[in-house]
């Protein structure tokens, strides 16, 4: 490969005695000054040069728009009189609002993103209705940052209030009972030139009243003293209180704060960081918590305000031996999603602690929303697995009956397909769940393309999900393999706290052994698999490969954290430290930069073939993290096979990322791995 020249410099950092070399330190300036813009335009030129060279894109990207061409459907929610829905006609950019009067009405269009940009870039990211069902508040990123504007539109007619709210950012807006204002959280307004790149700190928790300038918003909660802290609050359902959670990085724990709505100032309910905690209701002073608090798998348990501490908690429904991952209380029921060894189960459990029976799922799968309120007498679910489409389903409580509401539609027959879990033993003998989709039969001769997928990290579970790309490689005769690592929520906090801090490599170890058993075991061969995971998952990606690059033949990392010694300088990056630590501590330095995937290319070294994706909007996992790495990866490479990077204009993280993007990036990875593990073209 003939790759555009990457300038080098020679500059330097001492991290606790040790020089550390940064050669493309200019290329963390902002993606859209003129040096490091003429960089990415010959990186994208090389790159599209190349993929839309290889035979069989074109045929893989027409199945793809046929696949992805069938209605989608979100679970519906209810407030006051008026059911809500998120839908997709099939090509749509972005998905649709309706509101209806009945749940199996077709209802008629509440808002519409896609005419909120003429690309389909402006996404909804985030939306909350009235307690009445009367006012929407909803925030719209564009080009996939995380910054978004507020804006509310009454229900009625389908118009917006003039209200416009700057600055705000990962944030839900909570409105108060009476629907004339909501709370949000705002940061500083950036500095000149870096609103995607500068540090991010100082929130402040607000209020906003309806017809109000934002400049008026009262901060009813900000402390000067902890500017990592962030804030989100929810009103209890009989009005009477707020519920502030306050939390001070990604990690699980967080701060309980409440107050009565008439009072001024909070008072702590939780005021240490030992666990997690969240509100799930109240009768009256009797508040019901979902926490891990000695339990490291969760429980749920009650406390009375005016003896809050811990020694007179009641446990109702104790830890057991799958994981409690979410709860929603109906009437006096609640409904307990768990984890069973990485899929779902849902369990309804009285607030006496009575078992009153488990809902039953359709099959081996996800759930992804459970929606309800505390009065009502229907709960909204979806459910989904690697080869199924979303399905949405409501349970009436009374007569404890389930009813799908409508088809998927797919031109995919999944029967050919079957999916499996085996459990991997990883270097320190650790059992290591993972999924495998495929057609049947599978010969175990070594030579089927294999796709592993990981992440690893912030005690996010991958549980079994329905991705309309894979379809198209699952019907090329490739295998998926998803591996539920350490570092995730799949067996709770010490699942997740053994694959952080001082203990991140045992991810690494983990995803490298389901590598060597897929081998092993005659599944595939190092010239057919090929690694892949996104944000912390390129992280996993990057970490692999340059510790046993023999071991794969090709790479997907995407807008992946790949500098683990400047992460934490740039937007929200210092929040992630929790599970890695950060290299100003002189131990946590030590470990980093034994694993930092841009610190361990070596040159002289043949690496797989790479497909690094980003986008120039990103300002969670800033791009310069892909780009430092693909260059210094370009400069390492000694065999022939490619390194590439990807960059998508007009585009973030991946939230909010219009359907013909996805498409046309989607049909260039598989036309990459294609090519690269030698696969049929057609």
């Amino acid at each position: 490969m003939n790759y555009p020249e990457t300038k080098r410099s020679g500059h330097t950092d001492d991290y606790h005695g040790t020089r550390v070399a940064d050669p493309y330190r200019w290329l963390e300036r902002s993606a859209h000054t003129p040096e490091v813009r003429a960089w990415i335009e010959a990186q994208n030129e090389l790159t599209f040069d190349y993929l839309e060279s290889l035979p069989g894109r074109e045929a893989i990207e027409k199945r793809l728009t046929e696949l992805w061409d069938y209605p989608k459907v979100s679970a519906p929610f209810r407030k006051g009189k008026h059911y809500f829905q998120f839908r997709n006609a099939g090509l749509q950019n972005q998905p649709v609002l309706y509101v209806m009067k009945d749940v199996k009405d077709t209802g008629r269009v509440l808002l519409n993103p896609n005419h909120l940009s003429e690309d389909g870039t402006a996404a909804v990211t985030g939306y909350a209705v009235s307690a009445d069902g009367s006012l929407l508040a909803y925030a719209v990123a564009e080009s996939g940052s995380d910054w978004v504007k507020i804006r509310v539109r009454d229900i009625t007619t389908g118009e917006d209030l003039p209200d416009e709210l700057k600055w705000a950012r990962f944030t839900q807006p909570t409105w108060l009972p009476d629907g004339s204002g909501f709370f949000y959280q705002r940061f500083p307004k950036p500095s000149e030139g870096e609103m995607y790149t500068g540090r991010l700190d100082a929130p402040s928790y607000c209020l906003h009243l309806l017809g109000q300038d934002q400049r008026e918003d009262e901060v009813v909660f900000a402390t000067e003293a902890e500017p990592n802290w962030m804030y989100h609050s929810e009103i209890s359902h009989d009005g009477t209180y707020q519920i502030l959670y306050i939390r001070r990085s990604t990690e699980k724990r967080n701060l309980l704060y409440y107050r009565r709505l008439e009072e001024e100032n909070f008072t702590p309910l939780v005021g240490t960081w030992e666990a997690s905690y969240q509100v799930l209701g109240n009768d009256g002073e009797t508040f019901y918590l979902h926490t891990d608090l000695n339990a490291d798998r969760g429980r749920v348990v009650a406390l009375e305000l005016p003896r809050p501490e811990q020694a007179a908690w009641r446990t109702i429904i104790p830890e057991s031996q799958d994981t409690l991952q979410a709860c929603l209380l109906v009437g006096n029921t609640f409904f307990c999603l768990y984890m069973h060894h990485a899929s779902h189960r849902v369990r309804r459990i009285g607030t006496d602690g009575e078992d009153r029976g488990e809902l039953t799922l359709p099959g081996l799968g996800s759930i992804n929303s459970l929606n309800a309120e505390r009065d009502h007498d229907e709960v909204f679910f979806d459910f989904t697995s690697f080869l199924y489409p979303t399905l949405t389903f409501r349970f009436d409580v009374k007569a404890e009956k389930r009813e799908q509401l409508g088809e998927s539609g797919i031109k995919f027959d999944p029967a050919p397909y079957t999916t499996r879990q085996v459990f991997v033993t990883s270097k320190d003998g650790t059992q290591v769940p993972m999924f495998l989709v495929h057609r049947n039969p599978l010969k175990l001769d070594g030579n089927n393309p294999t796709l592993l997928y990981g992440y690893g990290g912030f005690n996010i579970s991958l549980t079994p999900s329905f991705s309309v790309s894979r379809l198209a490689w699952l019907e090329r005769g490739g295998v998926l393999a998803i591996a539920n690592l350490r570092g995730g929520g799949e067996y709770g906090r010490a699942w997740h706290e053994a694959g952080i801090l001082a203990n991140k490599q045992n991810v690494f170890d983990d995803f490298i052994a389901c590598a060597e058993w897929l081998t092993t075991e005659g599944v595939t061969s190092p010239a057919k698999l090929a690694i892949q995971g996104g944000s912390n998952g390129g992280l996993l990606v990057g970490a692999a490969m340059t510790q046993r690059p023999e071991l794969f033949g090709a790479a997907l990392p995407a807008v992946g954290v790949l500098d683990m010694l400047r992460y934490h300088s740039f937007t929200i990056g210092w929040a992630w430290a929790s599970d890695y630590g950060s290299s100003d501590n002189p131990e946590a330095f030590k470990h980093l930069i034994k694993y930092s995937p841009l610190h361990s290319l070596k040159d002289g070294t043949v690496y797989p073939a790479t497909l690094v994706t980003t986008g120039d909007f990103d300002d969670r996992v800033v791009p310069a993290h892909s780009f430092k790495f693909a260059a210094a990866l370009q400069q390492a490479q000694a065999g022939s096979a490619p390194v590439l990077i990807r960059i998508q204009t007009k585009a973030g993280h991946g939230m909010g990322k219009p359907t013909k993007m996805l498409i046309q990036e989607q049909a260039d990875i598989w036309a990459f791995l294609v090519d690269a593990l030698n696969m049929a073209a057609a």
